[in-house]
């Protein structure tokens, strides 16, 4: 007779079960996470009225790689650069609110009687919201394009990567079993450390080897690659200490920064679905009935905290970052649950033996709670809002007002600012490599002598094997030009800042030669590593100076190239929906000879003549976008326009200037592109004229054309009044367009 293992009718319960889970739930509109820990419940050990799972442990195991694939693919929804655009109201109220949840859940652990590690893991389980559970609640509300929800989901951004930082930090609290403020901080270091490394390392690697195997790679090994990639950084992460569900998440997000990353995220999707069920049915399978109904105060409690304590916390974070009181109730009420990340604390818990085993299930018990309550709250937040702004006195209201406006002015950068901010990313961008080689070196001759008897001429073989991989991070770190305007306009302003200025450039000499010294003090003593690092230094950039620049920029343009080159496959994708008219954004520099000098744009009607919009004005640091008719145009003005390529050529004959690459590549002008926006039935702009939308005057944007009926109309006349199925093509900032566009 046949034997089938017990894995497999394990999986054959565990799946069939989930189904048919599933598709009432389907039914009853209820999050598909909610099910799943329904059907762990049921068919779990502590449940005996339907069939039970029998090999626990292995069921274990999949969930283990159900975290991994999960965590990857929010890695691949992520993205650094994407934490860098989510602006500091997204940042200041996830700070806030991770910050307050940590101290509730803490106070709130203590205060009913739990132990100090059981607070400090329920205060990290309280404070991380949950990213599946309200997107699909935006999804299904109809929600999802409105203000407040770009800012939630900027939160569950920054959230991302602070429970990261957590999973990081309660693993060396757990292990070392005390608060050690050093020890933490070393931890952290670490962290950034490690993250730096692995993110520049991939971008610069992983894109590459992507593009080079394109024509060989189809959907199969693509999905083969990214998952063996994302398995091999799991692996690295552990051995650096780390657990794997960080190197999941890092690979992900390097891989969100590939022109392949909506394909791997598609392919990629039904593994994580597959695994992830695995993952929340076997966090059900541990929620114990009979422990639930012991606790079942605390659960209710925890759940009100969660509750109160996250709507307030988020809430005051979003009002303190200067969005309207409206916006930041809103984001509160939207944010006020647990789901996947709590989750995975409360597993780091149980793993490590430091918590109780109480904690685990009233985690799970109150996550399944606060899910069945977030559309009814996401629902109840702008009635809630209408009855608290009423009861508000008009002084509290216009102080309201008043904050929110001043709070989001732009502050204009200084000159110092844009330096200090070149200098910085040079130094450590450069110094975070040079650390790296260092380390490796330090970790990999240990291991070498453990097989070989090093002598003198071997670990000098050593040394400069490792300045050579050094060299050209090291001519970046001390002799690299920063560039810009700011420093030149810094030196020439005033006597005082030149004394600064060269400090700082020797700092940075004496930083690369402290690392070249580092290097040969592992093999030699200190006295010997000082003088050969100083003639080393001299030596080396005096004879190889011109050559290491031309490594050093090559090594940074294919960085940068792989950086950006998602940004640029989409900017090419939407300029190709625009071939018909070959309306684009390019920039040019006004030659000082121009006739256009000393004029204002009303005065040259650059409209009228060539059929062009000015879109933005660069002047030094300052950035004018959107420009008035009663702007200036001065010598060495930077300026973007859109218009066709037969427009362009003869503006550019006007200006006399030297045309620079689309604008949609220049780092400078990024945040300025063209927008297609559809006109619907319940589009807030139907019925009304250009001129009555106030988009140019609220979003700082032009309508530079509208398709209608298959027919393009450039330029239209402000009367012009817009009807269902109107496309609109507007050149300005994306998410204040879409703001405006949405509060009409």
């Amino acid at each position: 007779m046949i034997h089938l293992p017990h894995l497999i009718t394990d999986l054959t319960l565990i799946l069939a079960s989930a189904g048919v889970t599933l598709l009432i739930f389907k039914k009853l509109k209820q999050p598909v996470v909610l099910g799943y820990l329904i059907t762990g419940l049921l068919i779990g050990p502590n449940f005996t009225l339907f069939p039970t799972v029998t090999e626990i442990d292995s069921i274990k195991i999949w969930a283990e790689i159900g975290v991994i694939f999960l965590l990857f693919s929010l890695g691949l929804e992520f993205s650094f650069k994407k934490l860098i655009k989510v602006g500091g109201s997204a940042s200041i109220t996830a700070i806030t609110e991770v910050i307050s949840m940590l101290a509730i859940g803490y106070i709130t652990g203590l205060v009913m009687g739990w132990n100090q590690m059981d607070s400090i893991f329920l205060g990290g389980i309280l404070s991380i919201s949950s990213t599946t559970i309200i997107i699909r609640a935006f999804e299904e509300l109809g929600v999802k394009n409105k203000k407040f929800a770009s800012l939630v989901f900027g939160v569950l951004i920054v959230e991302d990567l602070v429970a990261i930082l957590l999973l990081v930090l309660l693993s060396t609290l757990a292990v070392s079993q005390q608060f050690a403020g050093d020890q933490m901080l070393i931890s952290v270091l670490k962290l950034v450390f490690f993250l730096s490394i692995w993110f520049l390392g991939g971008i610069f690697l992983i894109p590459t080897l992507l593009k080079k195997a394109k024509r060989l790679m189809n959907e199969e090994m693509l999905l083969v690659i990214s998952l063996a990639l994302c398995l091999l950084m799991v692996s690295l992460a552990t051995v650096a200490g780390f657990s794997p569900a960080l190197g999941a998440f890092v690979m992900g997000a390097i891989l969100a920064e590939t022109t392949s990353a909506e394909k791997i995220e598609h392919l990629v999707k039904p593994v994580k679905d597959l695994f992830g069920a695995i993952f929340f049915v076997s966090v059900g399978m541990l929620i114990d009935p009979i422990v639930l109904v012991e606790y079942w105060a605390p659960v209710l409690i925890i759940t009100a905290v969660t509750i109160v304590g996250k709507t307030l916390s988020s809430g005051l974070g979003a009002l303190l970052s200067g969005e309207t009181l409206k916006h930041s109730l809103q984001t509160g009420m939207s944010l006020a649950q647990i789901g996947e990340f709590s989750f995975i604390i409360a597993t780091l818990g149980l793993s490590l033996n430091v918590t109780s085993e109480f904690l685990y299930p009233i985690a799970v018990a109150v996550s399944a709670l606060t899910t069945f309550t977030t559309p009814y709250f996401i629902n109840l937040a702008e009635p809630t809002y209408n009855f608290i702004y009423k009861l508000l006195p008009e002084n509290a209201q216009n102080a309201l007002l008043r904050y929110s406006s001043g709070s989001q002015n732009v502050s204009e950068t200084n000159n110092w600012k844009e330096f200090l901010k070149i200098y910085l990313s040079t130094i450590i961008t450069n110094s975070i490599i040079i650390a790296g080689i260092l380390f490796t070196v330090k970790y990999l001759t240990p291991k070498i002598k453990e097989h070989f008897i090093l002598n003198n001429f071997e670990q000098l073989a050593i040394i400069i094997l490792a300045f050579a991989l050094m060299s050209p991070f090291l001519w970046a770190l001390s002799a690299k030009k920063i560039q810009g305007t700011a420093y030149k306009q810094l030196w020439f302003d005033t006597k005082y800042n030149r004394g600064p200025l060269i400090s700082l450039e020797v700092l940075r000499i004496l930083l690369s030669v402290l690392f070249i010294g580092a290097l040969i003090g592992q093999f030699f003593s200190v006295t010997i590593a000082i003088i050969a690092a100083i003639l080393i230094s001299l030596i080396s950039f005096i004879i190889f100076s011109n050559r290491l620049q031309s490594f050093y920029g090559k090594l940074e343009s294919r960085f940068l190239n792989n950086l950006n080159a998602r940004e640029i496959k989409e900017a090419a994708q939407r300029m190709d929906e625009l071939m018909p008219w070959d309306a684009h954004l390019a920039s040019f520099t006004v030659n000082p000879e121009s006739e256009a000098v000393g004029k204002t744009l009303i005065e040259l009607s650059l409209r009228e003549k060539f059929g062009i919009n000015v879109a933005v004005i660069e002047r030094g640091t300052k950035k004018i976008k959107i420009p008035g008719k009663e702007e200036y145009i001065y010598p060495y003005d930077r300026i973007a326009v859109v218009g066709t390529d037969e427009q362009l050529k003869n503006f550019e004959q006007f200006i006399t200037s030297i045309p620079v690459d689309n604008a949609e590549t220049n780092g400078s002008n990024s945040e300025i592109s063209l927008q297609k926006i559809t006109v619907n039935a319940s589009s807030p702009l139907l019925g009304k004229t250009i001129k009555g939308s106030k988009i140019r005057e609220k979003a700082m944007a032009l309508i530079v054309g509208i398709e209608r009926n298959n027919q393009r109309i450039l330029n239209p006349e402000s009367s012009f009044q817009f009807e269902k199925g109107d496309i609109l093509w507007v050149a300005g900032e994306k998410k204040l367009i879409h703001s405006v566009v949405n509060e009409l």
